[in-house]
């Protein structure tokens, strides 16, 4: 991950700040949010609590609606602390700060049979750092992979090194066979694999591409399907073929990937055109696959 300045941050705050960001499964998975971890505090006692959504600016919680939660939220004149818990892939212990707020609302969660109940969270402050760039790297990928889903990435070594990829090596799974290919050039929304034997016949068939990264360690297959082939110059017994992802089945993880590479590039050539301006300029990113 590279180092993220007080101006990007700052970008991140008055960009996304009236954002929601919901807390699933997978957004829990690529922000590192560390569930047991949370909690909301109030008059120096603390309720475990499930964060359901968060903004810059405020949360929506489920947290239990029997005991004495609610009224002490009353007494304290709605002041309550919202714990965030995060496990960063850089740093060895969570990290945990606190956020205060005042809880702006309550409402039962149906599902719950009454025993949870929705608490609606207003920040008093600007929340940390920490959570501004977590949640801002997510909510610019995002954003980017609308805007930049075709603009491609050339796996030299050091876009590797960006991408934290592992080896450029790797497998593509075609009806659950495995072949081995080689990543050339990724995006948002596919990739260009190298293939060794015929590839014509793949034309129209779906397929997993398996990418394995560093920081965090983990390997995550994207389904996709292939859309064209071409033949390597001068080496008949290869073929590069083109991959259009299956764009719901995209990992949020993937997309922060991309998304570091290209901020990356970004910051490294000054001179780059806006999304706007017709191009990025980037040496090693193109727009068609």
């Amino acid at each position: 991950m590279s180092i993220t300045t007080s101006q990007q941050i700052a970008r991140y705050y008055e960009t996304y700040k009236a954002i929601d960001v919901t807390f699933t499964k997978e957004v829990i998975k690529a922000t590192g949010l560390q569930t047991p971890g949370v909690f909301l505090k109030c008059v120096g006692e603390q309720w475990p609590c499930v964060i359901y959504s968060t903004s810059f600016s405020g949360a929506k919680v489920l947290a239990s609606a029997r005991g004495s939660l609610a009224d002490r939220i009353r007494k304290a004149n709605n002041s309550v602390s919202l714990r965030f818990s995060f496990k960063f892939a850089d740093k060895a212990d969570p990290v945990s700060f606190f956020v205060s707020a005042k809880a702006t609302g309550f409402a039962p969660y149906a599902q719950s049979g009454g025993d949870l109940q929705f608490i609606m969270l207003e920040y008093t402050q600007r929340p940390p750092d920490d959570l501004l760039e977590t949640l801002g790297r997510l909510l610019e990928a995002n954003v980017n992979s609308a805007r930049r889903r075709d603009e491609r990435i050339l796996v030299t070594p050091d876009n590797a090194s960006k991408l934290q990829l592992v080896s450029k090596e790797t497998v593509v799974l075609v009806q659950g066979v495995p072949r081995k290919c080689i990543v050339r050039d990724v995006s948002f929304s596919g990739a260009k694999l190298i293939l060794v034997g015929l590839a014509k016949f793949l034309v129209g068939r779906d397929c997993l591409l398996r990418l394995e990264f560093h920081e965090p360690r983990e390997t995550i297959d994207i389904p996709g399907k292939f859309v064209r082939y071409e033949d390597v110059e001068g080496r008949k017994d290869l073929a590069a073929v083109g991959v259009v992802f299956d764009s719901t089945g995209v990992p949020m993880s993937y997309k922060l990937h991309v998304n570091e590479c290209l901020s990356q590039q970004r910051k490294k050539e000054p001179g780059e055109a806006g999304p706007g301006a017709g191009g990025s300029g980037a040496a090693n990113a193109q727009r068609r696959r």
